[in-house]
Parts: C-alpha cells; structure tokens; sequence
C-alpha cells in the first residue's frame, strides 16, 4: 500500500496524486486528503481515507463507491459545483479563449434522470463500475425521477421475459404518458416471450415496449411536452438526461434567438429546441437521425400556433450545411454529438448572413474547440453558461451564444 496526498481533482472527476512515476489518478478522493491506496502504473485503488478534507460529505446512495454511476456524491455542493465549471474555464483556455464569460454552474438536476439503461445479468439489474465492464447490482437509484423508481424491477422483468440467460440491456425513457421501454439488441421475440412482456407491461404500467425499434406493445402513445408541442419519441432515441436540463438549455436558446424571423436547428434530434423556436421564427431543423425527424414532423403537424417548421433527414457530421446553403438563415443553434463539430461551425463563420449563433456541447473540450473555429471565423464569444444535468459525474453540459 501507498500513501498519497491528493492534490487536485481530474477532469474525470478522479484525486490526483504525485506518484514516484508521475501523476497517480485515484477515483473517491478529494483534493487536500491523504490516503492509502494500491497503486498499479498511473492508477491508485483507495482503501482508507487517513485524514478526510473538510468538504467531504456523505453520499446519497448505498451503492456509492461500487456503481460507477456516480462519482462525486462525497463532494459539497459548492466545491463540485465550482470544479464542474472550472472544467469549462480551462477547456476554453487552451484553446485561447481566457478571457471569457462563464457563469456560475447551473444545477439542472430538477427531480431527476429521465431515462436510464440497465444491463440485467445473473438475474440482477445494475450499472457497470467505474472504469470497468464488472457487473454491479442496483436495487434503487436516487438520481433517477420517482417515475422510474421500479427501473430495476423492470428491467429484470423483461430480461426474464425473453428467456435467453445472456445480459440484456434496458433502456428506460420517463414520458409524460407513462415509462417507455426498449430492449436494444432483441430481434422478433417468439410469442411467448410476447406475451411474457405484455405481462410486465401491464404490471409496471408501461407505456410502450419496442425491441430493437418494433412495437411489441403499446398501452399509451408515450409523449414528452415541448412548449404545448407533443413528442413521440422514437425508441430508445435521445432525449436530454433531465427535463428540467432540456428547460435550462432551452431557457438560454431561445431568448438568444428571438428577433430572428428564420433561424435553423442544426443537430435538432426531435426538435427540443426547434419546435420552442417555432413559436416565433420560421425554422430549418436538420440531423442524420430520421426517426428522430419523423418524430419532429408529427409533433409540428398536430401543433397548433407554430410558424413553418422544416424538418430535413441530412448527415451533418459527413456533409455539413455550407454558407451558400445558409443563405437567408441569420440565427442558428447546433447541438451535436460529444465529438462536436468543427467543420460545420467553419461553415456557420463562413455564412455572412448568420448573426447569432448558440453552440450546446455536453463536452468541454469539443466546444472549447469549435468555439475557436467560430471566433476565427470572425464571431464573438459573448458568454457560456455551464449546466449541470448529469449530477455528480464528470460530464457538464455548456451553451455559448456567439454574434457577429
């Protein structure tokens, strides 16, 4: 065993230490503590905290320390919340943006998570631990929203109804209208297992069960609520970790946009931006994923009050929207994937007639990134403001608003 004065917090939410070798990253520490830990390489295994720092506090679920879900719950709320947006400072400045607006650190945990993916295995539900595919039993998760206080239940319920033994993964998405339920990696369940599942359905009270993207059941459309605008989901796609998340970043998109009479929706997924932007401006609402858009389509059809709303099927990421294409367009919000999207911020800089824009990441480093290419390009980083939908992880959501 090793003693180890821990001397910072890591971007990925692990103690840094100084180790003979070099930097030693130890997961559960806390900057200013000494501890014990197993050191192998550049990686320490805690095993007893010898003199605790003054802003540790005690965590919130059983299953700290072992789940890998939750890495910080033994950290106040005010040295996290001060490191999560320092992770934003220090992204941006080594790209060259110092001198930059960050606000304090918005708490977006609201009621909780709205979905969830379980992995059931050995007939137990639970989570993965940290930096490691070794299974760990979850009973109850206190970071998830009441509505999915059974998600371990659940999620066993269905493993066993499909009878194979092996792990099976569940994702869970809290709607409106009731949980709904995909079981990715399941092709054309045999009628019994059918059955099986519409019986768990019916137990739990769920909404909609899909395997691999078919209806298996539908007991109640499952709906998420977009500024009076309702959402079918497809299954298993992406919705933003929190309801009160989608509220915050919204709350900042929007009023970014407003005086804009069209404006485009690049990366809009089914359109948690593009359909509250609709209330005021025409709108151009683009990603690769066509459930996703399809989703968008019916929601603007069955919408009342919303000015056009065009929904287009197109690869960003492979074939981003030129400047030429953007002509017209003086407003845009992009939200892409964790590994940004710097060729198609060089193209929203090279679009004379854009004058706001407002980048969403939920990774620093990618933002910080393609906020240098849209700075270079010749826009203004007015202000990033951090928001903190994944509670006690090392990830943060950011939104940066941008004029020219």
């Amino acid at each position: 065993m090793t003693e180890l004065v821990i001397e910072a917090m890591g971007a990925r939410g692990e103690g840094i230490a100084r180790g003979d070798g070099g930097p030693v990253y130890v997961p559960y520490a806390l900057p200013g503590e000494r501890v014990q830990a197993d050191v192998k390489g550049d990686r320490g295994r805690m095993t007893e905290v010898l003199e605790a720092a003054p802003d540790r506090v005690d965590p919130g679920c059983r299953h700290f320390g072992k789940c890998g879900g939750c890495l910080l719950q033994h950290w106040s709320p005010q040295s996290y919340a001060q490191w999560k947006r320092q992770l934003v400072v220090d992204a941006l400045s080594r790209k060259g943006l110092a001198d930059i607006n960050v606000a304090a650190l918005v708490d977006a945990h609201g009621t909780g998570r709205r979905r969830v993916t379980l992995t059931v295995a050995g007939g137990k539900a639970g989570f993965s631990a940290h930096r490691s595919h070794d299974h760990v039993p979850v009973v109850t998760c206190p970071i998830l929203v009441p509505q999915l206080a059974q998600a371990s239940r659940i999620a066993v319920g269905m493993a066993k109804s499909l009878g194979s033994g092996k792990p099976q993964r569940v994702h869970l998405l809290a709607s409106d209208t009731g949980v709904d339920c995909e079981l990715p990696g399941v092709d054309d369940p045999d009628l019994d297992a059918r059955v099986r599942i519409a019986d768990v359905a019916e137990e739990f009270g769920l909404a909609r069960v899909t395997a691999s993207g078919e209806m298996l059941i539908e007991r109640a459309r499952p709906v998420l609520s977009v500024d009076g605008a309702k959402v079918t989901p497809p299954p298993g796609g992406f919705a933003q970790a929190t309801a009160a998340g989608e509220e915050a970043l919204a709350a900042i998109v929007v009023p970014a946009l407003a005086g804009h009479s069209v404006v485009a929706d690049l990366f809009c997924g089914w359109g948690a931006f593009g359909l509250r932007l609709a209330r005021t401006s025409r709108v151009l609402a683009v990603d690769a994923d066509r459930p996703a858009i399809a989703a968008l389509e019916a929601a603007t059809r069955s919408a009342t009050g919303l000015k056009p709303l065009i929904a287009r099927a197109h690869d960003l990421m492979r074939d981003p929207l030129t400047a030429p294409e953007l002509k017209g367009i003086t407003g845009v919000v992009f939200d892409p994937p964790r590994a940004g999207a710097a060729a198609q911020a060089a193209e929203l800089a090279a679009a004379a007639t854009i004058r706001t824009v407002v980048g969403v990441s939920c990774d620093a480093g990618t933002f910080a990134r393609d906020a240098s290419v849209l700075v270079q390009g010749g826009l203004k980083l007015e202000r990033v403001v951090p928001v903190d939908q994944f509670k006690y992880s090392a990830h943060v959501e950011m939104v940066g608003v941008f004029s020219r």
